[in-house]
């Protein structure tokens, strides 16, 4: 899926999805990441939703975005809630959701200029 919004001026917005790839500029990717609209950390550990644990949020910790957008792969699925307690109570929202659509609506919120982080899971 190509994404056609070209009204955003970060280098980080998402240019195209699908299983096992995110196109982020000119660049490919095609294992898990982190991104806000300054910094990419590539190749984040997780690989599946039942991989996360708490220390895979530290830079979220240090970005300090008002949303933090949790691609969850293909499909839909929730972390255990413990997982993403620590950031709502430093004030961070969490939306979870499947990855094409948190590349959507990252999107959507950078070209808004607000305060967006996206952990993708990509399988």
């Amino acid at each position: 899926m190509h994404f056609a919004q070209e009204d955003c001026r970060s280098d980080q917005r998402i240019r195209a999805y699908e299983a096992g790839r995110v196109r982020i500029g000119e660049q490919d990717y095609r294992r898990s990441l982190l991104l806000n609209a300054e910094r990419l950390i590539a190749d984040w550990r997780p690989r599946r939703v039942a991989d996360l644990c708490s220390e895979d949020f530290a830079a979220i910790f240090d970005w300090r975005p008002e949303i933090l957008l949790l691609g969850t792969g293909n499909a839909l699925q929730f972390p255990p809630q413990s997982l993403t307690a620590s950031l709502l109570q430093c004030g961070i929202g969490v939306e979870i959701m499947d990855t094409a659509a948190a590349c959507r609506t990252f999107n959507i919120l950078l070209s808004e200029q607000r305060q967006v982080a996206a952990a993708l899971l990509i399988e």
